[in-house]
C-alpha cells in the first residue's frame, strides 16, 4: 500500500499514468511509416537481441482495454504520444487516413472515460525519410515538424487536455547525436550542437503552430538528472557542473530564459548553426505549464578527455533492474530549481517518474513492493515541494505498460500493468493495486 493517497494533495491535484507511441502500438500496424527506430534496430549491436516495436504491446488494436485500465485505475491524465510516421509515413506530404483516425478514436476513448487526454507530438520516432535529409541536423525539420503539428492538431486539437511538443529534448539532442545510444545513433559534437538547437527550434515551431489553431495549456515536457560530483575535488565539482549544464541547464535556460548557459556554450558554441541567437524569441516564447521528467541521479568524475570532459562512476545508493540509482530526494531538488530560477509561479506537471524491475508472475499475480516503495517516496517529495509553495498540480507515472524500452529492447519492466510479450496479456501490478486504492475520489 502507498502511504499517500489523493487525500494528502491539493484539490485538483491530477494523477496519471504516461506512455508513448513506438513503444506501446505496434508500428507495423495501420499504415505507420517507417521510422530511425525500425533502422537503428535492423543495425547489428544497437539494441538487445535486435528488437524492435513492430507488435510492442499491440495498442493498436488493444487501446480500448488499455483505456479501461487507466479508467479503473482512477487515474485522471493519460499522458500519449502521437507518431510522427504514422500520420505522416514519409515525415512530409501525403497523410496518412487510417493513422489520424486512430488517434481520432484514441482521444474520444478517452473522454468517454473521464480521462484528460495530454498529447505529446514527438517522443523519438523520426520518419525515416526526414533521416535522410539530415534528420535533426537539419534547420528545416523545424518547418517539416511544424507542418505534422498543424495535421495533427488539426483532428484532435479541439479535444486535447495539454499539449507539449517533444518528450525530452536531451534525448532526442544528446544521447542521440553525442552518445549514440538512441537512434540514429550518431557521436558527433557538431550533429549535437545542431540537433539540440534544431530541437529547441521545433518545438517553438510547434508552439506557435497550436496556439494559431487557437489551442490552450501549451507546455514542454524536459527530463532532468541530479549531478552530484564524484569525489571532493574541484575538478569533480566542474564536471558535475558541465553534467548539469548540457543535461538541466541547457533545455530550460532556452525555454524560460532565451538564453543557453554559457559553460555548455563553452563546448557547443563552435559548432553551433550559423544565426541560432535570432531564433531565441521564437523557442523562449510563453508557455502554460513545465512537465519534469524525473528518475535518477549520477556521480560525475573528470577525466583527461575532449570537453565536456568526464564520465559517470556507480553510485552507492539502491539501484533499479538498468542501474539507475534511487534518490527521490533529487526530485524535490530539481523541481524547487525548476520553479526558482526558470518557470517562477508557472504549473508545474511531474510527467515521468517510475522505475523498472524484473517482474515476475508468480501463481497469477505481480509482486513489485520495490516499484511501491520508488512511486511513495517520490510523492513524499512532490507533498514536500507543494508544502513549500510551489505550484506541483499533477503527478503522472511512467509507465501504464510494460513496454519496448528502446536500446534495451523487451527486457526492462517500467509498467504499473505487465505484458505477456508472447500472449500480449496485460496483468495489474500490485502498484496498480496500490495506486487505484490511493486515488479513489
Amino acid at each position: 500500500m502507498l502511504s499517500h493517497t489523493r487525500a494528502d494533495f491539493p484539490k485538483g491535484f491530477l494523477f496519471g499514468a504516461a506512455t508513448s507511441s513506438y513503444q506501446i502500438e505496434g508500428h507495423a500496424a495501420g499504415g505507420a511509416g517507417r521510422t530511425q527506430w525500425d533502422d537503428f534496430a535492423s543495425t547489428p549491436g544497437n539494441v538487445t537481441r535486435a528488437q524492435n516495436g513492430d507488435v510492442a504491446c499491440d495498442h493498436y488494436h488493444r487501446w480500448p482495454e488499455d483505456l479501461d485500465l487507466l479508467r479503473d485505475g482512477n487515474f485522471d491524465v493519460y499522458r500519449f504520444s502521437t507518431s510522427w510516421a504514422r500520420v505522416m509515413p514519409e515525415g512530409r506530404g501525403p497523410v496518412n487516413a487510417e493513422g489520424l483516425d486512430f488517434y481520432d478514436r484514441l482521444v474520444d476513448g478517452m473522454l468517454e472515460r473521464g480521462l484528460k487526454p495530454a498529447a505529446t507530438l514527438y517522443h523519438w520516432e523520426l520518419p525515416s525519410p526526414l533521416l535522410d535529409l539530415g534528420g535533426w541536423r537539419n534547420r528545416d525539420i523545424a518547418q517539416w515538424f511544424a507542418d505534422y503539428t498543424e495535421v495533427i492538431m488539426s483532428r484532435i486539437g479541439d479535444r486535447v487536455w495539454s499539449a507539449a511538443p517533444i518528450n525530452e529534448p536531451w534525448c532526442v539532442g544528446w544521447m542521440s547525436h553525442f552518445l549514440g545510444h538512441h537512434a540514429p545513433g550518431v557521436a558527433d559534437i557538431r550533429a549535437t550542437a545542431r540537433a539540440m538547437h534544431h530541437v529547441m527550434l521545433a518545438h517553438g515551431r510547434a508552439t506557435e503552430v497550436m496556439r494559431g489553431l487557437g489551442m490552450k495549456n501549451l507546455g514542454a515536457v524536459c527530463n532532468f538528472e541530479y549531478a552530484t560530483p564524484a569525489d571532493a575535488s574541484p575538478e569533480a565539482q566542474a564536471a558535475a557542473r558541465r553534467y548539469d549544464g548540457y543535461y538541466n541547464r541547457f533545455f530550460i535556460g532556452g525555454l524560460f530564459n532565451k538564453r543557453y548557459p554559457d559553460d555548455v556554450l563553452e563546448g557547443l558554441g563552435p559548432h553551433m548553426p550559423k544565426g541560432w541567437q535570432d531564433d531565441m524569441d521564437l523557442i523562449g516564447q510563453p508557455l502554460d505549464w513545465l512537465g519534469i521528467n524525473y528518475y535518477t541521479r549520477k556521480l560525475i568524475q573528470a577525466t583527461d578527455g575532449p570537453w565536456p570532459s568526464l564520465e559517470e562512476v556507480p553510485g552507492p545508493l539502491p539501484k533499479t533492474q538498468v542501474g539507475w540509482e534511487i534518490f527521490p530526494e533529487g526530485l524535490h531538488t530539481m523541481i524547487r530549481r525548476v520553479h526558482d530560477g526558470y518557470t517562477r509561479g508557472l504549473p508545474i506537471y511531474v510527467t515521468e517518474n517510475g522505475m523498472a524491475s524484473d517482474d515476475h508472475v508468480v501463481n497469477g499475480a505481480v509482486s513489485d513492493k520495490a516499484r511501491v516503495a520508488y512511486l511513495d517516496a517520490h510523492l513524499k517529495q512532490v507533498r514536500r515541494a507543494i508544502d513549500e509553495g510551489v505550484p506541483v498540480k499533477g503527478y503522472f507515472a511512467w509507465s501504464l505498460l510494460d513496454n519496448y524500452e528502446w536500446n534495451h529492447g523487451y527486457g526492462p519492466r517500467f509498467g504499473l500493468v505487465h505484458v505477456d510479450y508472447k500472449t500480449l496479456t496485460r496483468l495489474p501490478k500490485s502498484s496498480y493495486h496500490a495506486l487505484r486504492e490511493a486515488l479513489i475520489r
